[in-house]
Formats: C-alpha cells, sequence, structure tokens
C-alpha cells in the first residue's frame, strides 16, 4: 500500500498541467466518443508478430499510445503516423526487431506495456521486458502472464527489475488462469497466436477488448475461436501477415460522457460509441432514474429526473466496470438517499474518494466499500488527480460544484482521454487547461 503513489508521479518537470472547471452548466449538445485506448495498446503490440505492415484506423491520441509507439520505435519498429485527416491512424511495421526489450524507463507510466512480452517470445524467441507502473490503483500482478508463458514452453527469469523470457518456439498448451485477467488474456492469445499446435485458454476476460483483438489477429492469419467467451482456441500458424483494422470505440470514455450528462441535468448526444458495450452502466442508470435511448452506435442522455441512490458492485465484463466505479461515486454524490459501492477489482481505487470529500461530499470508505450519502451540495476546490479514472470523477464533480475547481496533475486524465477540455467545452462546460511555465526549478529560484 505504502508504494501506490511511486509511479503517480510526472514525466517531467513541464508536466504539471491542471484543469479549472466552473460548474453549474448543464451539458447540451454531441459529444463523439474516440477509439478504445485499452483496444489500442493491444493492436499495437500484435504488429510485433509480423514483419508486415500492420494499419490500425481510430487510435486515440493520447499519452499512453504515445508511450507504447516510442516503445515499438525503440525496438526497431517502424512507426508512420497520420496527419491532417488520417491523424487517427498509425501505420506499425517490425520487419527488424533489432533490441526485443521494453526498458523502464518507456514502461514506467503504463501497465499495458506487459502485453510485448508475449508477442516478442513468439516472434523473436526472446524478450526482456520491465515490470511496469501505470496507475497508483493497487497491484495488478504480471504473474499469470508469467505463468501462461511458461505452460507455453518459455524459460522465463525474474531480476533487477526484468522479465526475461526465451523459448526456441513456443508450443500449444492448456492455460486455466487462476483469475480474470484482460492484458493476461490478450498477452497469451498473442504468444499463442505463433505457436506450435493448439492452445485452450480457460477462465479468460471476456472484454470487448479482448474480442477486437482476436478480429485483428485473425486479418492477419490467426486462428483463433471463442474470443469474447471465457474459453478460447487458438491454432497456432507458422506465420502472420499484415492486415488493417479499425479499434473499437472507446466504453469508458462513452460511460464517462453518459455520466457526464446524467450529473448535470443536460441532454447530450453520445455519438460514435457501441450501446452493447454498455449495458451494465445502462441498467444502472435507469434504476437512478435516468432516461436514456440509444441507436446502433449513439447514446442519449436526458437527466431531466432527480437522481435516486443505487448500489454497485465492480465486476469483471460484462458486469459493471471498475473502470467507471469513479465517475458514477461522483453520481452518487448528487443521488438521493444512500448509494453503496463495492470495489471488488482492485484494492486500492477510492482514492478520489477523499478528494471528493474536499469538494463536500458524504463519502465513508470501509475496506472495498464506499457508503456515499447523498444529496450533498460540491463546492469547488483545489483537487489532486491520483489515477487517470479518478481524476474522470473530479472533472464530473467539477461540472456540478459551485464555484471554481483546480485539478492538477491531469496527466494522469491525458493518458486516457483525447482532448477531455475540448470535448466537454463542445457540449457547454466551462472547463480551461492551465500549464505552468516555468520548470520547477526556475520557479523556485
Amino acid at each position: 500500500m505504502g508504494l501506490a503513489f511511486a509511479h503517480a508521479l510526472p514525466e517531467d518537470d513541464f508536466d504539471m498541467d491542471k484543469f479549472v472547471i466552473r460548474g453549474g452548466n448543464p451539458l447540451l449538445g454531441t459529444i463523439r466518443v474516440s477509439g478504445a485506448k485499452n483496444a489500442a495498446l493491444p493492436a499495437m503490440a500484435a504488429a510485433l508478430l509480423t514483419d508486415e505492415p500492420v494499419i490500425l484506423e481510430n487510435i486515440p491520441q493520447v499519452r499512453d499510445i504515445e508511450t507504447t509507439r516510442k516503445l515499438l520505435a525503440a525496438m526497431g519498429a517502424e512507426v508512420e503516423l497520420g496527419y491532417g485527416r488520417a491523424q487517427h491512424r498509425t501505420t506499425l511495421c517490425c520487419r527488424n526487431l533489432a533490441s526485443p526489450e521494453a526498458s523502464y524507463e518507456l514502461v514506467k507510466t503504463m501497465r499495458a506495456s506487459t502485453l510485448v512480452l508475449g508477442p516478442l517470445v513468439a516472434r523473436c524467441g526472446r524478450a526482456r521486458v520491465s515490470l511496469p507502473g501505470g496507475c497508483a490503483i493497487g497491484a495488478r500482478p504480471i504473474d499469470l502472464h508469467i505463468k501462461g508463458l511458461e505452460s507455453l514452453g518459455a524459460t522465463i527469469v525474474q531480476d533487477h527489475g526484468y522479465v526475461e523470457a526465451s523459448a526456441k518456439r513456443l508450443k500449444g498448451a492448456e492455460i486455466v488462469f487462476d483469475k480474470i485477467t484482460v492484458t493476461g488474456t490478450e498477452d497469451l492469445l498473442m504468444a499463442a497466436a505463433l505457436a506450435e499446435g493448439e492452445t485452450v485458454m480457460q477462465n479468460c476476460a471476456r472484454e470487448p477488448e479482448v474480442a477486437d483483438l482476436a478480429d485483428l489477429l485473425n486479418k492477419m492469419g490467426a486462428r483463433i475461436e471463442g474470443a469474447g467467451t471465457s474459453t478460447i482456441r487458438i491454432k497456432g500458424v507458422e506465420k502472420l501477415h499484415g492486415a488493417k483494422h479499425r479499434i473499437i470505440p472507446d466504453r469508458i470514455e462513452a460511460a464517462t460522457f453518459i455520466l457526464a450528462g446524467a450529473l448535470t441535468g443536460g441532454d447530450i448526444n453520445v455519438a460514435g460509441c457501441d450501446p452493447h458495450h454498455l449495458d451494465a452502466l445502462l441498467q444502472k442508470l435507469k434504476e437512478v432514474g435516468v432516461k436514456t435511448t440509444h441507436t446502433k452506435e449513439s447514446i442519449r442522455v436526458m437527466g431531466d429526473n432527480p437522481l435516486k441512490a443505487s448500489d454497485v458492485v465492480t465486476e469483471e465484463y460484462p458486469g459493471f466496470p471498475t473502470d467507471v466505479q469513479a465517475q458514477y461515486m461522483a453520481l452518487a454524490t448528487q443521488a438521493d438517499g444512500t448509494s453503496i459501492i463495492t470495489e471488488n477489482i482492485f484494492e486500492n481505487r477510492f482514492m478520489h474518494a477523499q478528494e471528493l470529500v474536499r469538494m463536500g461530499a458524504n463519502i465513508k470508505i470501509e475496506g472495498r466499500r464506499a457508503i456515499v450519502r447523498g444529496k450533498a451540495p460540491l463546492s469547488g476546490a483545489a483537487v489532486l488527480a491520483s489515477d487517470l479514472r479518478a481524476s474522470a470523477s473530479l472533472v464530473l464533480a467539477a461540472l456540478v460544484a459551485d464555484g471554481e475547481t483546480i485539478i492538477d496533475r491531469v496527466y494522469h486524465i491525458d493518458r486516457g482521454y483525447e482532448n477531455i477540455e475540448e470535448k466537454l467545452r463542445g457540449v457547454g462546460a466551462q472547463i480551461r487547461r492551465l500549464g505552468e511555465i516555468l520548470p520547477k526549478k526556475a520557479a523556485g529560484a
């Protein structure tokens, strides 16, 4: 627990942007969702499996994507970025992987860096990957990745904060995950695609991002069945080829905007999303009293009813997502009655609660439960973002708070939301970004 903030540090002295938000405006209009960061990251790692170009469309322009581009380039990949109208497209060609290594400098800010482990061993026969950083939300052990790769015949050594894996060629195996893991499922799915023989993986993550990765791999020539269910079968192939693939919409970003519309009593159309990926949230909003309608790729939120308290328990997909728990907590502060929020996925994911309390929320933490008593009047305050989704909850709370809220360390939000302040401004939010002009040394001189 004491190490929770070890990676919650800015990448450099200039990286201390703040958001200034004045609450009180209902959000009105249309807001468009970007591609899913959590689908784009494994898709980029999948490019390591072939020496031919992989073209990815609908890539969000967020910091984690930029980190992954740098990571692949450092290994010898050619990374071409789209410009102008094609700015959300990237072409990756991993013809020559001179250095199958992910250094600490490149992965310290990002949990998803472990996704390169499986593809590198499968393609190059070896990999050296630093143990990752990412959000300060508790342990996310890499041991499930390691156990799975060992089942496929890899030799693994952990030394000086690095995982080193090697194998002449991976061999198909039966893998049963002790615990559902999204990145573990994705990592081993990629490794097994080039393994000799058949791999059957049980107790797999069922997230849409896993199915999206399998879709890309199958376009590249893999033979995968069952992605999106708890049992996935992979028949290994000798070689994969290039492909073109469009990343699915970001369901967590969509959920954040849906909750923002409901919370502010607004009327917004969240466009470019997949309502099927948001069933658990939409069901919950019905209980809370929020009206929604949807088409094939948009959700309209009408926040004109009073909000009613409702309990939430986070679960693996298709349950209520842990990545929406913080944003829902912001909503619960404004609902009539008491909501109990139980966090089952990560043990350290209530760090936003103390910041919401600074704004006037009535929240009590008891272990894995947060007891939120509404309806608490929120007022603007200076608050600190501790992780990616916590930052989003503070933005939502600030939109309904009386007066001005200053949110510090918004580099967390930049890891997963593309131009969030511009998108929110487009539907009537009073939000602006402030950057510190001087590096800390000069400022303190």
